[in-house]
């Protein structure tokens, strides 16, 4: 073989080879970042957690559609984020916007709050009086034979026919055949008779007669309503026995219930303004003339007076009325001031959800505290809270449902536990139950309803009866504002139902007027009728 063709052969297999190596080479330039890129990205995908706003408890290993509402799963953090802290409840920036979680700064300054009394319009004691018999006799007529009815100062009420009378009115005719020889015995004939309440004109009556009849009419001694009607026809009263209670209503007084943690707030001259659910669009403003010096041992409440102008006779005895107090606060008055949605009471403890600033992700640890004085629909937190601190205030059982299921210290587990276990959903680390029971109480809505009782008994009462309807799932009745809090299932029950059920146990609502029967049932403590 000559020398020249070896090196063609030899220039070709190099070109074959290098063609070779650079094809490698850049096919290994090409292929090597997108690998990595799809291999950290499947990393991170791996250890991030997926949950659904709806559904917290939610906590899966991958993206997807939440297995109880089908919505599509959002990232909550890393799984070395979530595991970090096993007493802390981490929720990632856009599960807390879709569960409409909202946190706020507590600090000091002046804080202005409404405190809530409820009441019940009634006849000024001042204004009320009772119609007797002048006389012991029998009633042989009421002229006036309903409540209701308004009678004017010198109506004529009743007539009685007096045994007594007739020998009086004897005198007095035989007095008036000789008036003018015995003037002075016509004049104490007369006077014998005023002594029972007849007029000049009944008596000129009877005198000009001649005829002593023994009867008697009744005139009213004040004007105003009749309230009550203590006699009926055929009755024989004693002197000074009531007839009718009668009352000026123009004006009336409005008793508020100031229970013992609010008497601070209420004194004579504070101001308030009251509405009446039977008038609706009127508002009625007034001042608290007085506060009872003493508070009721059975109820635990002091009454506040108000005094109201009552032209029209709008106001009635026996309405409720619904009263709001200005008050303010500030935080040189001691604790700290949160809203009410802020804190949730198991009965014994009250808990608050604080998020740690130092976090990168919502990260929530929940905290006992001491309650003080109610500001209406706000709270004085007496200790467990600093100013500066970040707490939730609306979302508050979404963030302790998230705890409970992920066995973080929530409300009704203060120390913790493991999250309740269910039907696994392809080997992801999280759980679904499958029952709708076990997930409803996430879902529904919230409502309100005052609820009229008096005391811790009437408070177990009241949320035992709210509990027993089908469809709630938590109730809360707040003793100080009368009001029940529940969370409901829209699809199995209403405010209405409810409703009922709470009258039915004997506590009168703003819907529903307990029976008088289950009323009678229960213990003095939790009479709160002022009948």
């Amino acid at each position: 073989m000559r020398v020249p063709d070896i090196i063609l052969r030899y220039r070709a297999l190099l070109l074959v080879s290098g063609s070779l190596m650079l094809g490698l080479l850049l096919g290994w330039l090409m292929f090597r970042g997108p690998d990595a890129a799809q291999q950290n990205a499947a990393h991170t995908v791996q250890n991030t957690i997926w949950t659904c706003s709806m559904h917290p408890q939610i906590r899966l290993n991958e993206p997807g559609q939440c297995p109880i509402c089908g919505m599509d799963l959002i990232p909550v953090g890393s799984a070395g984020e979530a595991t970090m802290d096993p007493m802390a409840v981490h929720l990632g920036e856009e599960a807390m916007a879709l569960a409409n979680v909202r946190t706020m700064v507590v600090g000091g300054g002046l804080v202005e709050g409404n405190l809530r009394l409820t009441g019940r319009v009634q006849a000024d004691e001042r204004r009320t009086y009772t119609q007797s018999a002048h006389v012991a006799g029998r009633v042989e007529e009421l002229l006036v034979d309903y409540t209701g009815e308004r009678v004017a100062r010198g109506r004529p009420l009743a007539l009685l026919y007096a045994p007594e009378l007739t020998t009086a009115q004897e005198e007095l005719l035989q007095a008036y055949r000789i008036r003018e020889e015995q003037p002075a015995l016509y004049a104490a004939a007369r006077a014998k008779l005023r002594n029972w309440k007849l007029s000049d004109a009944q008596i000129d009556a009877v005198a000009a007669s001649g005829v002593a009849d023994g009867q008697v009419s009744i005139h009213a001694d004040v004007g105003g309503v009749v309230l009550e009607k203590k006699a009926a026809f055929g009755d024989y009263l004693q002197r000074g026995q009531a007839i009718y209670r009668i009352a000026d209503l123009s004006t009336v007084w409005v008793l508020f219930d100031v229970y013992e943690s609010d008497l601070g707030h209420v004194r004579a001259g504070t101001a308030l303004s009251f509405t009446v659910r039977s008038l609706a669009g009127r508002n009625f403003k007034g001042r608290v003339t007085f506060v009872d010096p003493v508070v009721d041992p059975k109820a635990r409440v002091a009454r506040a007076r108000v005094e109201v102008v009552n032209p029209d006779g709008a106001l009635r005895p026996g309405m409720f009325a619904t009263g709001t107090l200005q008050m303010e606060r500030g935080i040189d008055d001691g604790g700290i001031v949160v809203p009410k949605s802020a804190i949730l009471w198991t009965g014994e403890r009250s808990v608050v959800y604080v998020k740690d600033s130092a976090a990168t992700h919502g990260l929530f640890r929940m905290r006992e505290v001491t309650l003080g004085p109610s500001l209406g629909e706000r709270q004085v937190v007496a200790s467990g809270l600093q100013a500066g601190e970040e707490v939730v205030v609306n979302g508050t059982f979404t963030v302790d449902a998230a705890a409970q299921l992920g066995g973080a210290p929530s409300m009704m587990s203060p120390e913790g536990g493991p999250a309740p276990t269910g039907h696994q959903h392809g080997g992801a680390a999280g759980s679904a139950p499958t029952d709708a029971s076990s997930h409803a109480a996430h879902d529904g809505k919230d409502i309100s309803l005052q609820v009229f009782g008096n005391c811790e008994m009437c408070k177990v009462r009241i949320e035992k009866a709210a509990l027993a309807v089908t469809g709630v799932h938590s109730a809360k009745w707040d003793v100080d504002r009368k009001e029940l809090s529940a969370h409901i299932d829209p699809d199995a029950t209403d405010l209405r139902t409810v409703s009922k059920a709470i009258a039915k146990v004997g506590h009168d609502t703003e819907l529903d007027i307990a029976n008088s029967a289950a009323y009678a049932k229960l213990p003095a403590c939790c009479t709160y009728r002022d009948d």
